[in-house]
């Protein structure tokens, strides 16, 4: 048992070493266990050698005390000695047989000592193998190699490049391992270094990079929308325009263009009107500022109404005024209804002093209008219809298209059509305006429209106003789509429902026949 004992000690000693000190080629674990006497070293022949030697001496010892013992009985019985040699034998006998008990209680000892050493060399061993995994195989390791690992090897690749993840740290998310460096951040293309990240779709990124990216910003104030109460993201949005916009601005006074209805923000300036309203500088380029500038127009609309075989018997004055002049004159017109709250345009039969603008104003120091010019015009009545007012600083499509919307107002007055309800005699101008803006942003719409609704037989003119527009900025398009829109979704009873009415009975019956109706019935055709 001696030589096992040594050779166990020893495989326990080479063992260790190789586990804390071994060479790791890569992470598979070695499962060749069995070795042969001709991969032993010279040394480790040598020291079985003295095991074995030193394990037959300790038996042969053994053997001999025993028939040594068995031949000194014998010879007590064959020579029987004197009571002296007796009694001398018997003290050397004791002697020795003490000597025997205390060297025998010492290698009881001594075994005792080293069988419990190994036996906690071994439990040491076993509990190493079952904790750390062993390393492969290589030349230096000694006979016996330690115990194979429990768990089975474990290759993960990572899914960011594809490479295999080796050793060292990785990451363990999205259904994958990666790498620390390629998980990245699809926004800034950095590493994702935080504990939290966001995901749109497939794609990973920094929450600072999310929030800059999808989180919606004011285009007011500039800033990120805030949460409301409920922790939800809530802002407004133009329905045309689709400026995003805190809820918060529709309550701080946060000024509105009086065209294109956009807020203004932080980095743009709007002018400010001698009225009171503001005007944005893309409808400021397009604004017509006085009742000279605004005649061209003028004649642009009565040429429309004239390809339309509605040509005005009477020359209906035009005055472009200013919103207080304006609400004044509504005050004192007893006839007609208004668009609230903002009415831009007016049809006059009443007598009435009006104060006009006569030159256009320039703009002077923080964007504000100065140097306007007004003159009081005496309104005399010589027929069904006095004037026609409008409210200046309006872009072109937008003040043609309420010229257009007058116009109507003054036709169905002079030609007699009487009092009409509010949605028959709204909706049918509405429908003259909304038709006059297509003409001008569609081309050839206008002279379609006039061959449709005009029951002659006879070619339509051509209507004039195609030479007068020349070419449009890409803002002026959008701006006359928006004037469209509108009048198309208009909410109001009179305004709104009746244009819808009335455009659907234009569209089905032309609108010679629809204006007819209306003579009679006083009703839109169904």
């Amino acid at each position: 048992m001696g030589w096992f004992t040594k050779l166990l000690k020893g495989s326990n000693r080479k063992s260790s070493g190789g586990r804390y000190h071994g060479k790791y080629e890569d992470d598979r674990i070695s499962d060749n266990l069995d070795c042969s006497a001709d991969d032993l070293t010279d040394i480790e022949k040598e020291e079985i050698g003295r095991a074995i030697a030193l394990s037959l001496s300790e038996a042969d010892k053994k053997g001999k005390k025993v028939i040594e013992d068995d031949s000194e009985s014998e010879d007590d019985e064959l020579c029987p000695l004197s009571d002296e040699e007796a009694e001398s034998v018997g003290e050397v006998q004791q002697d020795e047989d003490d000597h025997h008990a205390t060297i025998q209680q010492d290698e009881d000892k001594h075994l005792d000592e080293v069988q419990l050493e190994e036996d906690e060399q071994l439990a040491r061993a076993i509990q190493e193998s079952l904790s750390i995994s062993s390393p492969p195989r290589s030349e230096t390791d000694s006979l016996f190699q330690p115990l194979a690992h429990l768990f089975p090897p474990v290759y993960r690749i990572c899914a960011g490049c594809n490479a295999e993840i080796s050793h060292g740290r990785f990451l363990s998310c999205m259904g994958g391992y990666w790498h620390p460096e390629c998980f990245c951040c699809h926004a800034c293309k950095l590493p994702i270094t935080d504990y939290e990240f966001s995901m749109s779709g497939n794609r990973r990124y920094h929450k600072s990079c999310y929030k800059e990216l999808r989180h919606p910003r004011c285009d007011v104030c500039k800033n990120f929308i805030p949460p409301n109460s409920a922790g939800l993201i809530e802002y407004r949005a133009h329905p045309f325009w689709l400026q995003k916009y805190c809820p918060s601005h529709e309550r701080d006074g946060t000024p509105r263009c009086c065209s294109c209805q956009r807020l203004e923000s932080v980095d743009t300036k709007y002018l400010l009107l001698d009225d009171g309203r503001k005007l944005c500088l893309e409808c400021l380029d397009l604004a017509i500022m006085d009742t000279h500038e605004c005649q061209p127009l003028y004649v642009e609309i009565q040429e429309f109404y004239e390809g339309l075989h509605m040509k005005m018997e009477q020359q209906v004055l035009m005055l472009l005024v200013e919103r207080q002049a304006l609400n004044e004159a509504m005050e004192g017109e007893k006839n007609g209804h208004h668009h609230l709250p903002e009415t831009r345009g007016l049809c006059l039969s009443e007598e009435q002093n009006v104060p006009t603008i006569l030159r256009r104003p320039r703009i002077g120091a923080g964007y504000q209008l100065i140097d306007m010019i007004t003159e009081p015009f005496r309104l005399v009545r010589r027929c069904e219809v006095t004037a026609i007012l409008v409210l200046y600083g309006l872009p072109r499509l937008l003040t043609g298209s309420i010229l257009a919307h007058e116009m109507m107002h003054a036709w169905l007055r002079l030609k007699g059509y009487g009092n009409l309800r509010p949605e028959v005699e709204e909706g049918i101008c509405q429908v003259l305006a909304h038709m006059w803006l297509e003409s001008e942003i569609i081309p050839g719409t206008g002279d379609e429209g006039a061959s449709s609704s005009s029951s002659s037989s006879s070619s339509s003119p051509s209507s004039s106003s195609s030479s007068k527009k020349g070419k449009r900025s890409d803002f002026e398009k959008k701006l006359g789509k928006y004037f469209k829109h509108q009048i198309e979704s208009d909410s109001s009873a009179a305004y709104g429902d009746g244009f819808r009415e009335g455009n659907q009975a234009v569209a089905k019956y032309g609108l010679r026949r629809t204006l007819d109706h209306i003579r009679l019935t006083g009703s839109f055709p169904y």
